[in-house]
């Protein structure tokens, strides 16, 4: 009986070790030219834009594009495959690959936050995604009045964790509940605060070109 015993709680621990591995989150590098690598971790909980982002990294679809529009304290955005060889001064950010994604709104715009761009609701009521175009929330410090004011505006409610986090690192809490995060940085924010305060022109463009690679890396 101990025999059996010791047999079947050495299957249990294997099967939730294999469970734990076959879980593993997908992790992904943007190479930027001049800057360094950003490493962002994919949602399981966006599986639409999970699944898009590791096609198009695949398939090369982000290699040579800018980061075509970056705003200190907000974010810096990109992935629009008409910045590929753009020339300079050219204002970018309607290209697409040709199709948007279901909206998978749900997670906060922490600072570090990986978020699909879209238009805006009035073209858009749906909310639906761009179908390449991200950004990265550099974002600005948050505090209880700012989210006591989005919950009433936008019929949200923070737990105490999520505000906790919000005033911790910051972010930007009033997008909401109306664009999709489907991931987060986990090594390179500072690479992120750095294109976020390149000089730009008149359309938020850096006037030196910021170009990416994205790969898939497990």
């Amino acid at each position: 009986m101990r025999i059996v015993i010791k047999t079947l709680i050495i299957a249990f621990f294997t099967l939730t070790i294999t469970a734990c591995m076959q879980q593993k989150e997908t992790m992904a590098s943007i190479d930027v030219e001049g800057y360094g690598t950003i490493k962002v971790m994919l949602y399981d909980s966006t599986p639409k834009h999970k699944e898009n982002f590791i096609k198009l990294a695949n398939e090369g679809f982000f290699d040579g594009t800018l980061f075509h529009r970056v705003i200190q304290g907000f974010m810096v955005q990109g992935g629009d495959p008409d910045s590929k060889g753009a020339a300079p001064g050219r204002q970018l950010g309607m290209g697409g690959p040709g199709y948007t994604l279901d909206a998978e709104i749900g997670a906060p715009h922490f600072r570090g936050t990986l978020a699909a761009a879209r238009l805006g609701d009035a073209q858009n009521p749906q909310r639906r995604s761009s179908g390449s175009q991200f950004f990265i929330v550099q974002g600005r410090d948050v505090n209880d009045q700012m989210l006591n004011s989005i919950e009433n505006t936008n019929g949200i409610k923070y737990s105490e964790a999520q505000r906790n986090l919000y005033k911790e690192v910051g972010g930007a809490p009033f997008l909401d509940g109306q664009y999709t995060v489907f991931g987060e940085v986990v090594e390179g924010m500072e690479i992120v605060d750095q294109i976020a305060a390149a000089q730009k022109d008149q359309f938020d463009r850096p006037t030196e070109d910021v170009k990416m690679t994205v790969k898939i890396l497990n």
